[in-house]
């Protein structure tokens, strides 16, 4: 039997939210497949500091020491202070493990838009009207501007809130000026995630093909996508080629599977047949269900991005 997929990585850089959990609850199973496994948990969540995020991994259930973690935060604090001088003076709308990031690369943070030279901007569920405001003033008066990340939405154990890159588009209209971003799917976050392990070779686990798979293959890693977050089989069928994973499985169950069981392609018992705008995947009897979304991304792989960008799925 074939090496189990983890196997081929020196480093498994893992999401978060919609990933390992979904708020304050694990996604089951989770926590037992990657017991043992060389992770590094990556996050676009810049709300909470490494410690505190590995703290509660721990709570619900995983081995996550605290340098195991890697936050949007860091990588954020980290590229602002590669763009501007020690002792800048930056406006921070975020939460305090931002604050403590910024502060922690030499750099000096102020209040208000007229004392700014730099604005970084990353989640907090405190952040306000008049915080933006502030932060649009800094950023058109000629503020350098980093983004830790670009979400639009956070999953939790309740759906999808608002997330960072929500607020961000809102600064964005009020000011007509792009941000640069640290976190996912920019590669500042890859990068600090695999110096800190000392490894060379990434497979990058995740939720979102606009974030997670997007980074990951910029970044030149496989990809795999689990189906327990954001997005499903019918997102990936119609994704453009930059957001399609290398490997899709319904949990991270397949991490612990040979490569094979999750590479999209043909599966026994399963055809799939394209006409016009729909793409139609059929089962013999006894033909594995799970089997079927591996049919169909493969089918869909075989089409332009323009004819898959519109295909409408369905499974019998």
């Amino acid at each position: 039997m074939s090496a189990p997929l983890a196997a081929g990585y020196d480093r498994l850089l893992v999401d978060l939210d919609g990933t390992a959990y979904a708020g304050a609850v694990a996604i089951p199973g989770a926590a037992a497949v990657l017991d043992g496994l060389p992770v590094t948990y990556v996050t676009n969540n810049a709300s909470r500091g490494p410690g505190d995020v590995a703290q509660h991994l721990r709570d619900l259930g995983f081995a996550a020491p605290d340098d195991t973690v890697v936050t949007s935060a860091q990588a954020g604090a980290g590229l602002l202070a590669s763009l501007v001088p020690a002792g800048t003076a930056v406006l921070v709308v975020g939460a305090p493990a931002l604050r403590a990031e910024v502060e922690g690369r030499g750099l000096v943070v102020v209040d208000r838009a007229e004392d700014a030279r730099a604005v970084i901007q990353g989640h907090s569920p405190e952040t306000g009207w008049a915080r933006l405001s502030e932060a649009a003033l800094a950023i058109r008066a000629g503020a350098v501007w980093v983004a830790t990340n670009t979400d639009a939405t956070l999953p939790t154990e309740r759906g999808l809130l608002v997330g960072n890159g929500s607020m961000v588009a809102a600064v964005r209209n009020a000011t007509e000026r792009e941000p640069q971003v640290a976190g996912k799917p920019f590669t500042p976050i890859f990068v600090d995630a695999m110096r800190a392990a000392g490894a060379t070779t990434a497979l990058v686990v995740g939720d979102r093909l606009d974030t997670d798979i997007e980074g990951g293959n910029a970044f030149g890693a496989d990809t795999y996508l689990v189906l327990t977050g954001v997005n499903d089989v019918q997102d990936v069928v119609t994704a453009p080629d930059l957001h399609q994973p290398t490997f899709v499985a319904e949990t991270l169950a397949g991490l612990r599977l040979p490569p094979a069981a999750t590479r999209p392609g043909p599966r026994h018992g399963w055809t799939a047949t394209v006409d016009g705008g729909d793409l139609t995947v059929t089962g013999a009897p006894g033909a594995d269900p799970a089997d079927a979304k591996f049919v169909a991304i493969a089918a869909a792989r075989e089409l332009s991005e323009e004819r898959r960008s519109g295909l409408r799925l369905t499974i019998r």
